[in-house]
C-alpha cells in the first residue's frame, strides 16, 4: 500500500482552479526522469479533481492503478494519491484528519489565500511517511508474535523451528518489498510458503 500524494487546497465558488495550500509527494519510486513530469501530472489531477467534488462530499475517482480520494469540507480540500490496495476507510480518515490539523494549524486563513504555497508543512510530510509505513509495522508485530508461536508449534521439529527463527527477519523484508504489489493480507500470507521453500531448499 502506498501513498505518493497528499495535498490541501482551496476551492473558489466563482469556479476558477483551486490554489494548493499544502503539499506533500513522494516520487521516489518513480525513475528520476520522470519525477518532474509526475509531480506537474499529481498538481494538474489534484486541481481537476477538487474543482469537481462539490462542498461537503467525498468522492474516489480511479487512474490506471491508483485512486485519487477527495474530500471538500466547505470550500477547503483534503485530497491523496493511493495505489489500489490502500483501503478506502483509511484514505478518507486520513483526509479527515489532515483537515482538522489544517484548521488547527491556521484557521481561517486560507479563505484569503490568493496564490500557490511553495512552502512545505511538516505536518503534511510527516503524515506521508508515517501512514505510509504503518502496513509494514503491524507486520512486524505479527513477526514478534509468530516468533512465540513457533516455539508452541508441533508441527515442527526442534530443527526447523531453528530454520524458521533465523528465517522471520528475512521474510518480513521480503514483504517490506512485496507490499507494493499486494495486499497486506496477501503479503503476510505469502510469509509461510516463503519460510517453507528456503527450509526446505536447506
Amino acid at each position: 500500500m502506498k501513498i505518493t500524494s497528499l495535498l490541501v487546497l482551496k476551492c473558489n465558488p466563482e469556479g476558477s482552479d483551486p490554489i494548493i495550500l499544502a503539499n506533500a509527494t513522494d516520487v521516489s519510486h518513480f525513475g528520476y526522469f520522470q519525477r518532474s513530469s509526475v509531480r506537474e501530472f499529481i498538481v494538474f489531477v489534484a486541481r481537476t479533481v477538487a474543482k469537481r467534488t462539490p462542498p461537503g462530499q467525498r468522492q474516489s475517482v480511479q487512474h490506471e492503478e491508483y485512486k485519487v480520494h477527495a474530500y471538500n469540507r466547505n470550500g477547503l480540500v483534503a485530497l491523496g494519491f493511493m495505489d489500489d490496495h490502500y483501503p478506502v476507510r483509511s484514505a478518507f480518515s486520513l483526509l479527515n484528519q489532515v483537515l482538522d490539523e489544517y484548521l488547527k494549524n491556521f484557521g481561517e486563513s486560507w479563505r484569503t489565500v490568493q496564490a500557490d504555497s511553495t512552502q512545505s508543512w511538516p505536518y503534511l510530510e510527516e503524515a506521508l511517511v508515517k501512514f505510509q509505513h504503518k502496513t509494514i509495522d503491524s507486520v512486524l508485530e505479527r513477526g514478534e508474535k509468530l516468533d512465540s508461536l513457533v516455539e508452541k508449534s508441533s508441527d515442527l521439529s526442534a530443527a526447523s523451528q531453528v530454520h524458521v527463527q533465523d528465517l522471520i527477519p528475512l521474510c518480513i523484508h521480503q514483504f517490506a518489498i512485496l507490499h507494493m504489489h499486494l495486499t497486506a493480507w496477501e503479503a503476510f500470507l505469502s510469509i509461510p510458503f516463503i519460510n517453507i521453500y528456503i527450509v526446505a531448499w536447506d
